[in-house]
């Protein structure tokens, strides 16, 4: 319905699929499930693969205007990001390893914050790799990234007040260790509360 909007205002479709793009809701665009087709698309973060700054701006044919050597500036063709960017693409996109590995992780995420929510009535929201919990005490979920981070896990949060724990781990994390980070931000949680903390 949204395209159809567009389409008929001669409006453009662009999807900010930086954070949430190149295979962290498990397929590489985060829109796909929903059948989109944008018209622009920005891409970055997980995209180069191996921790190098690299993003993209991706749009149909007709949009690009641009001669070659014209859309330039100071960051842009940095020649490594390109390789590790190709190489994480040749190796994570190959075949469906990934998909089917974000959305194994994505479960034990899901588990881990549905049984948090069920105890301490919050809402739990996300997909893939990318989810959080929002408690109803809006200062817990900084005093629980706090407390990770004590602890060697870094977590951030979201939302207008901060009142969201945003659970976004790397693509690449092994099973166990993100069993750990989990276990490590229920500890968090229930020592918080335990302190007396409101939920």
């Amino acid at each position: 319905r949204l395209q159809r909007v567009l389409k008929k205002h001669d409006i453009l479709l662009i999807v900010d699929d930086i954070q949430v793009g190149c295979g962290r809701t498990g397929t590489f665009f985060s829109f796909e499930k929903a059948d989109l087709q944008p018209d622009i698309i920005c891409l970055s973060k997980s995209l180069s693969g191996y921790g190098i700054p690299f993003s993209v701006t991706l749009m149909r044919p007709e949009l690009d205007i641009w001669e070659p050597g014209k859309h330039n500036g100071t960051f842009r063709g940095h020649n490594l990001a390109f390789v590790t960017a190709t190489a994480a693409i040749d190796e994570f996109w190959q075949d469906a390893e990934l998909t089917r590995a974000v959305d194994r992780k994505a479960r034990l995420i899901r588990n881990a914050l549905d049984q948090l929510g069920e105890t301490y009535q919050a809402k739990v929201r996300g997909r893939g790799m990318i989810q959080g919990i929002e408690f109803q005490d809006k200062d817990l979920a900084s005093a629980i990234s706090r407390d990770a981070f004590e602890r060697g896990i870094i977590v951030e949060t979201a939302g207008p007040s901060d009142e969201v724990l945003k659970i976004l781990p790397a693509l690449t994390i092994d099973d166990s260790q993100l069993q750990f980070g989990l276990d490590v931000i229920s500890e968090c949680v229930a020592d918080q509360v335990a302190s007396g903390r409101s939920r």
